[in-house]
């Protein structure tokens, strides 16, 4: 399936290192923001803007970021962890599993308080792409903006029901055991 995405207007060079002068172009990208905090909503839309991307969206819960998804197809989506009534684990779930979303293979930063192992590790099982701890800086999202653009993970489906990128880290692509995945 080709998703067509605004990522190719943001020069992903491999190895780069980032700062935030870097060159990087995301004017053109599509955000949505999610999360029940008016202030941490606001920090996230101000830091956005400031690295010039002009089309980003709010929205104070899961259940109304679902339908905005559906109508403005964003190339990056944002959430929070812990909201009510719908967290953000079960909302990226429902990208991930949902037949109306327009684009299931959506980038997904998951900024949460809660960084035990644990808790990684569920978002990650649940589809996420990054993964930003709370309190947040300019800095930390830049550069979680930038590994998005250099991801070049490939979206698996496991017959366990899991949708999402490549969960196996890139330090093992050199595995020479029993591959025990289908017919790689």
């Amino acid at each position: 399936m080709n998703v067509e995405t605004n990522w190719d207007i943001a020069p992903a060079q491999a190895g780069q290192k980032s700062s935030m002068s870097d060159g990087y172009d995301f004017s053109a990208l599509r955000v949505l923001v999610v999360d029940d905090s008016f202030h941490m909503r606001e920090l996230v839309r101000t830091f956005l803007e400031g690295f010039g991307i002009k089309e980003v969206t709010v929205s104070s819960d899961a259940e109304e970021a679902y339908d905005l998804l559906t109508n403005m197809d964003p190339d990056l989506v944002i959430t929070d962890w812990n909201m009510a009534p719908v967290s953000g684990l079960e909302f990226v779930e429902s990208i991930r599993k949902g037949a109306s979303v327009p684009n299931r293979f959506v980038p997904i930063i998951m900024l949460t308080g809660y960084t035990e192992m644990k808790r990684v590790e569920e978002a990650r099982d649940a589809g996420i792409n990054s993964f930003l701890a709370k309190p947040i800086s300019a800095a930390s999202l830049y550069k979680r903006l930038v590994t998005a653009v250099q991801d070049n993970r490939q979206y698996v489906e496991s017959t366990g029901g899991y949708f999402g990128p490549d969960r196996r880290s890139p330090k093992r692509r050199d595995f020479h055991g029993k591959e025990r995945r289908g017919s790689e």
